[in-house]
C-alpha cells in the first residue's frame, strides 16, 4: 500500500509540473491565437473584444490560477477554434490512438518475441546475426522516413493499401507497420539480451539436466525470468504510443491525439494543446506506474526490497 501511495504521489507531482511547463511555454512562444482566429487584418477593437471575452487580456498569473482551478474541477476548457469542449475533442480522438497503439504493439510483440528467442537460442550463428541485422535496420529507420516509404511502395506503386485516413480496416496496416517496426526491433534485441543473461543460470542447467526440452527451457524457465527488462521497454514504449504517435498520425492523417495536437499547435488553440499534452503525460505516467507495480507482482525480490 505504501508503494502504491508513493507511485501515485509521484504521478500527481509530474502531472502538475507538465501542466505548469506547457502553460508557460504556450504563452512565451511567438504567435497570437486572436490573430489566428480573426486574421491579421482584423480591427484592433475586435481583437481586444475577443481577447477580453476569452480572458487572454488578464495577467499571466491570473490565467494560470484560473487554468489550475478549472483543471481541478475536471474542466479542460473550450476550444478556441471549434464550438466544443476540449474533453469532447479528446474523447472523439482517443479511440483511434488506442486502436493504433494496440495494433502496433501486437505487431511488435508478434515479431520481436519469437525473433529474440530464436536469436538467443542460435547465439553467434547465422540466425542470430540475421535477426540482429534486421533489428539494427529497424532501429535505424525513423518513422518520418519509413512512413512515406511504405506509402510509396504499398499505396502509390502497388495500390494495395489506402494512403491515409481511417475509412477502412486496411487503413490501419501502414500506420501500425510504421509504428511497430521500430518497437519490434528494440524489443527483439531486449528479448535476446535478457535471455542470454539467464541461459547460463543454475536453474536453467538444472532444467536441462532433468530432461526438459530446449523449447521448455527457453519459454518456460528462461523467458519467465527474463521479463523484467522487457516489461520496462514495453511500458515506456506503450506509454509513448498511447500518448500519441505524433509523427505517424500526421503522416497518415490518422485522426488521433497526435494529429489533434499538431492541428491545435498550428492554430494556437491553447486549451486543446494543454488538454492533449495533459492527456499524453497522464497516460505516459500511468503506464509507467503500472509497469512499476507489475515488477512487484512478477518479481518478489523487488517487492521485498
Amino acid at each position: 500500500m505504501r508503494v502504491l501511495f508513493t507511485r501515485l504521489s509521484a504521478t500527481v507531482i509530474v502531472i502538475f509540473g507538465v501542466c505548469t511547463l506547457v502553460f508557460l511555454l504556450l504563452h512565451v512562444i511567438p504567435g497570437d491565437p486572436i490573430e489566428a482566429l480573426l486574421g491579421e487584418r482584423a480591427q484592433a477593437v475586435d481583437q481586444a473584444a475577443l481577447r477580453a471575452q476569452l480572458g487572454l487580456d488578464q495577467p499571466l498569473t491570473i490565467q494560470y490560477v484560473q487554468y489550475l482551478t478549472r483543471l481541478a474541477q475536471g474542466d479542460l476548457g473550450q476550444s478556441l477554434q471549434e464550438q466544443s469542449s476540449v474533453t469532447t475533442l479528446l474523447a472523439a480522438r482517443l479511440p483511434a490512438t488506442v486502436l493504433l497503439a494496440i495494433a502496433a504493439l501486437t505487431l511488435a510483440i508478434g515479431i520481436a518475441l519469437p525473433l529474440g528467442v530464436l536469436a538467443a537460442q542460435q547465439h553467434k550463428r547465422l540466425l542470430d546475426m540475421s535477426a540482429m541485422t534486421f533489428s539494427l535496420i529497424g532501429l535505424s529507420m525513423p518513422n518520418f522516413w519509413l512512413g512515406p516509404m511504405l506509402i510509396l511502395i504499398f499505396s502509390l506503386t502497388l495500390g494495395w493499401l489506402p494512403i491515409s485516413g481511417n475509412d477502412s480496416p486496411a487503413s490501419l496496416i501502414l500506420p501500425a507497420m510504421t509504428l511497430g517496426t521500430g518497437l519490434a526491433a528494440l524489443l527483439a534485441r531486449m528479448v535476446r539480451a535478457s535471455l542470454l543473461e539467464v541461459l547460463n543460470e543454475d536453474y536453467v542447467r538444472t532444467a536441462r539436466a532433468k530432461g526438459a526440452t530446449e523449447w521448455q527451457v527457453l519459454w518456460h524457465h528462461a523467458l519467465r525470468n527474463a521479463w523484467l527488462p522487457i516489461i520496462t521497454v514495453l511500458g515506456l514504449q506503450l506509454g509513448g504510443v498511447l500518448g500519441g504517435a505524433v509523427i505517424t498520425e500526421t503522416i497518415f492523417a490518422w485522426p488521433g491525439i497526435g494529429s489533434l495536437l499538431v492541428e491545435a499547435i498550428k492554430a494556437r488553440d491553447y486549451p486543446v494543446v494543454q488538454g492533449c499534452v495533459l492527456l499524453i503525460s497522464l497516460i505516459y505516467v500511468s503506464v509507467n506506474t503500472l509497469t512499476d507495480l507489475a515488477y512487484l507482482w512478477l518479481d518478489p525480490r523487488v517487492r521485498f526490497n
